[in-house]
């Protein structure tokens, strides 16, 4: 069992983690093979890999092997327990069940409604960011067996998330050559779902023009820009406009000339 191998098995078992994300991120398999290759890793009773919607502010699974109950929960509500401040901060490897603390395990209807019920005792749960740092989604690995310690897999599962991440990832694999000429065609490429229109409003930000002036370039109201660029901020999940003409400027889009 993955549970009982060597250092050693477990980082073989970790390439091939890495390729069946690398396959799942062009579309080639599906994620389903990445949760499989993982129990190779890690020997697990529940697994799921979810990806991030910052549209309708939830989690839509991808994989998985939880009860229905629990992946409502995953979906829906996680994003809200007290626990996910604390694994969501970026600079965290995975929250692991046994070091969370007892108070906060108390506090989390996550914990007591659902994975105690299952008689989880041991896991970890990994938030997932792309490499330009937006929360993408999550893995959760969940046993009814406590793990030994120390455990090698800790580590590489910290060290499988860069490729996890692309594996849900929607935008993932997008080109970065040839944006901009990209930009009047949505049917070549539409980051993040934007429409057409979303995405010349999107290629106006990074000139840093003002609602009226892009108004004025596009011929409609300042408030439907204003409307656009809060779908745009939405779909991508960014704070503000700045960092929509950052991310665009990162793509290559540029407004037409």
């Amino acid at each position: 069992m993955a549970a009982e191998r060597s250092g050693a098995d477990i980082l073989d078992a970790a390439v091939h983690v890495r390729e069946a994300a690398r396959s799942a991120t062009s579309g080639a398999t599906g994620v389903d093979t990445v949760l499989t290759a993982l129990s190779e890793v890690m020997e697990y009773d529940h697994a799921s890999l979810a990806r991030w919607d910052p549209l309708r502010r939830r989690h839509t699974t991808l994989a998985g092997s939880y009860p229905d109950d629990a992946t409502a929960y995953i979906e829906t509500c996680l994003h809200h327990d007290p626990v996910f401040p604390v694994l969501r901060s970026p600079a965290r490897g995975g929250l692991w069940l046994r070091d969370v603390p007892r108070q906060l395990l108390a506090a989390s209807p996550g914990f007591q409604k659902v994975l105690s019920p299952l008689g989880i005792e041991d896991g970890v749960a990994q938030c997932l960011f792309a490499a330009d740092g937006r929360y993408v989604g999550m893995l959760n690995v969940s046993t009814r067996r406590p793990r030994r310690a120390p455990d090698p897999a800790r580590a590489v599962v910290t060290l499988l998330t860069e490729a996890l991440a692309a594996a849900v990832d929607p935008h993932a694999g997008l080109p970065t050559e040839g944006i901009a000429s990209d930009v009047r065609r949505p049917d070549v490429w539409r980051p993040g779902g934007l429409s057409p229109r979303e995405l010349q409003v999107l290629a106006e930000l990074t000139a840093g023009r003002t609602n009226r002036e892009i108004a004025e370039r596009l011929y409609i109201t300042p408030r439907t820009v204003g409307t656009h660029i809060e779908h745009i901020l939405a779909k991508l999940d960014l704070p503000n406009r700045a960092a929509a003409a950052a991310r665009a400027a990162a793509w290559g889009i540029e407004p037409s000339h």
